[in-house]
């Protein structure tokens, strides 16, 4: 619905799209990455498979989903960076997108309450087993690219993925057919840890925003490794990718302006905060996923100690 995309784009969301609530049209392809044991120590993912499987079982009654994506690219990384110098994936460089876009998509969620009398709503941002990526593509807002990432064609894929579930009865957006990568394959050859099988298929086991954000314990030798001059999660594979180099532009959004203790934190500082210190400046951070101890374990990587 027009009125839906107008009031979507005045809250600040970049781009808009309605998808019809049906089986996941992946549901073969999670079940063959969960079987490999490429999802590590998520096991919250086979938990929530059936679910995101068939995204009509997250909120019964529901029938629609309002997909949101929402830019936060900051622009060109440190030209040249120094060895071992700390880096941060860029949505992690302002405050927690789950506390910006969660009160957004609440305020959507009330229009179109206002919009479909009698309709109820359930919002979602890269939490609870909603298949985000997938509803998108649906949705019209782009195609999944061989790195796994949603791509929009005039935006790239440095982008917040937002979702309204609702039994309100919207018509849908056409689906985003095509697979623009074509024989492009820099994300898969850029990759530090070589952590794509193949096109679409992530070890996360060996993916270093996995490793430095979602890994349960301490890292071994070769995860120590791995990781590499990363503090927290992975950009090269959006970074190399020319839809990207192309298209993304800096948000404008002063929401997501980059926070200078998270866009550039000193690595050293976490070898010694203890917990409270941690909250106290990290907290409202992407930093508090892994947690005050996840943290000092990356640091400690990068530091070689």
């Amino acid at each position: 619905m027009i009125e839906i995309k107008r009031r979507a784009a005045e809250l600040g969301f970049a781009a808009t799209g309605i998808a019809r609530l049906d089986r996941n049209p992946h549901a073969a392809e999670l079940d063959r990455w969960l079987a490999d044991g490429h999802a590590g120590t998520m096991t919250y993912l086979n938990r929530q498979a059936e679910k995101r499987k068939d995204p009509r079982l997250v909120m019964p009654g529901a029938k629609t989903a309002v997909v949101t994506l929402t830019n936060y690219f900051h622009g060109d990384r440190i030209p040249n960076p120094e060895p071992r110098v700390p880096r941060v994936a860029q949505y992690a460089w302002s405050s927690d997108y789950h506390d910006v876009l969660g009160e957004r998509l609440e305020q959507l969620a009330t229009a179109i309450r206002e919009l479909a009398p009698g309709a109820t709503t359930r919002c979602y941002v890269d939490a609870g087993p909603v298949p985000e990526r997938e509803l998108a593509q649906l949705a019209g807002l782009g195609w999944i690219g061989k790195n796994m990432m949603l791509i929009h064609p005039e935006i790239g894929s440095f982008t917040f993925i937002g979702v309204v579930l609702t039994d309100a009865d919207l018509a849908p957006d056409l689906p985003f057919e095509a697979d623009r990568c074509g024989t492009c394959r820099r994300c898969l050859d850029a990759c530090p840890t070589q952590a794509f099988v193949g096109p679409r298929d992530l070890d996360a086991r060996a993916c270093i925003s996995y490793l430095t954000i979602e890994h349960r314990g301490e890292f071994d030798t070769k995860q120590r490794a791995q990781v590499g001059d990363w503090l927290f999660g992975c950009d090269v594979c959006q970074d190399v990718c020319p839809w990207n180099e192309s298209f993304a532009r800096p948000t404008p959004d002063p929401a997501f302006a980059p926070r200078p203790e998270v866009a550039r934190p000193d690595v050293r500082a976490f070898a010694t905060a203890d917990e409270g210190d941690f909250q106290r400046r990290y907290g409202g951070t992407p930093f508090t996923r892994p947690g005050h101890r996840g943290m000092r374990r990356n640091a400690a990587a990068l530091l070689d100690v």
